[in-house]
């Protein structure tokens, strides 16, 4: 699984010092062609384990030269803010 070597998305419920802490996370959503983090969830409630590092679980987003049969092939990932909302960026368009 490849794993998500920083998160600066800090209001998640799965951020704890800039790093994933759920097992693993969702890029893109249902009818959701950008490469948003499906797992993002904002609230006072921590989550995840702190000894996990996050990894990416599925990916929906078609058009991403790192999607292969709906599974992330790239090397790690980073998820950051992108217009207002969580993102994968190391999403690269084919």
């Amino acid at each position: 699984m490849v794993r998500i070597v920083s998160c600066d998305v800090t209001d998640c419920s799965y951020n704890k010092h800039n790093a994933c802490h759920t097992l693993a996370i969702t890029v893109g959503g249902p009818n959701d062609p950008c490469p948003s983090c499906d797992t993002y969830m904002h609230g006072n409630q921590k989550g995840g384990i702190p000894d996990i590092q996050g990894g990416i679980g599925a990916c929906k987003v078609e058009k991403c030269t790192y999607n292969q049969a709906l599974e992330c092939s790239a090397p790690s990932v980073k998820v950051g803010v992108h217009q207002s909302h969580p993102d994968c960026l190391t999403y690269k368009t084919r």
